[in-house]
């Protein structure tokens, strides 16, 4: 099992030494489900990426903007379901989320994605 604050503020250390500015791990992967804590400090961006079929991010702390169809700012606390477009997340400060996917749904192909590091 894991303690997903401690892990959190695990990785935002590890990110904050990263010269990338983000690091993930990868928590559950069970079938077609990931769940993946991601820190970013405050700057960093994931450039454009493909959605998979389904996903949600909850922020745990900070506060990151998603740009995709149109811009979403998402605080500390809040869940969202991700466009299924491609986009981008910044962080907007130091920040941890969730991000919950799901990469294959039967008949509609798979995507299989994996945290950045």
């Amino acid at each position: 099992m894991n303690h997903v604050t401690e892990t959190a503020d695990r990785i935002l250390d590890m990110a904050k030494e990263s010269k990338h500015g983000r690091h993930a791990e990868l928590l559950v992967h069970e079938g077609p489900l990931r769940q993946a804590l991601l820190a970013l400090t405050e700057g960093t961006e994931l450039e454009e990426h493909n959605s998979p079929p389904a996903a949600s991010l909850y922020l745990l702390q900070g506060a990151v903007r998603v740009t995709g169809d149109g811009t979403t700012d998402i605080a500390a606390g809040e869940l969202h379901t991700l466009t299924h477009r491609r986009h981008s997340v910044t962080a907007l400060a130091d920040s941890v989320f969730l991000l919950t996917t799901i990469t294959s749904i039967p008949g509609q192909g798979s995507h299989d994605t994996e945290p950045v590091d």
